[in-house]
């Protein structure tokens, strides 16, 4: 078993939630809870939050974390957790994996799951060196929203595309067997990468999908590289603005009355 270090990228700047990752309504900062939450995954060897902010490196060695300093230049998670990787000197057979800074409640199987579809692939000889997760929509969740990325996939269990549009577009769209087996996926955005892979996606020259969707794993796809899905039902959600965090805040709160703690 390779070892499988969590790097979670955490900027302070957010146009609608600045300082997000301190935000400490629960008595603690919400990266902390993100950081406990990978922490928790039974897959995982070490948690590193990867900022380029001093505040927030003080703020995780506060609670007992790692913390690492990135450059505030890079134009997409991957290419700081390239950067992290190589401050860490990971080794080429680890798995990286980048798990969203403003997800408090992440599900840390999640982190399992997304693991072990890549090794898996490996076992059977496939050379996916990227995986993530898809998942059905909740009844409350609207598949026509752009903000919320959809991935189709094929039938080997890769990713054939992931778009913010809606789809796939189901034609008739009347319950047929075909309608039912088409149903659109959301995708949460949780990657595992082998650590080589870091590499190579950072000299990849950026495609014309990427830049139109503004999605960096389509850079992986137009470049011919497999990424591998494992599909579990997901209902937590990032957060993005003060309102969001708020309603975070009432069901942990919620949850720590029932449960004492």
């Amino acid at each position: 078993m390779p070892d499988v270090v969590v790097i979670i990228p955490a900027r302070y700047e957010s146009t609608r939630f600045p300082g997000k990752p301190l935000a400490n309504a629960t008595g603690r900062p919400m990266i902390q809870h993100v950081h406990d939450a990978a922490a928790a995954s039974s897959a995982v060897s070490r948690v590193v939050i990867a900022t380029d902010d001093e505040r927030i490196a003080t703020a995780v060695r506060g609670f007992g974390g790692e913390a690492l300093l990135t450059s505030p230049e890079h134009p997409n998670g991957t290419s700081r957790l390239a950067e992290a990787a190589d401050i860490l000197k990971l080794s080429d057979d680890s798995i990286v994996v980048n798990a969203q800074g403003d997800e408090p409640e992440l599900n840390p199987a999640l982190i399992n799951a997304a693991v072990d579809v890549l090794l898996g692939a490996a076992a059977t000889g496939r050379d996916a060196p990227m995986a993530t997760i898809a998942s059905p929509f909740a009844p409350d969740e609207n598949p026509a929203d752009p903000n919320i990325v959809k991935v189709v996939m094929r039938c080997d269990g890769s990713a054939l595309y992931f778009s913010r549009a809606l789809i796939p577009h189901t034609v008739f769209g009347d319950g047929s067997a075909g309608d039912a087996a088409a149903q659109p996926l959301k995708h949460v955005g949780l990657y595992a990468y082998r650590r080589e892979f870091l590499r190579e996606y950072i000299a990849l020259e950026p495609t014309p999908l990427e830049q139109a969707e503004r999605l960096e794993q389509l850079r992986a796809l137009e470049h011919g590289r497999e990424i591998v899905v494992a599909v579990m039902d997901v209902r937590h959600h990032g957060i993005d603005t003060p309102a969001q965090y708020e309603a975070f805040v009432a069901r942990w709160k919620a949850r720590a009355a029932a449960t004492g703690r």
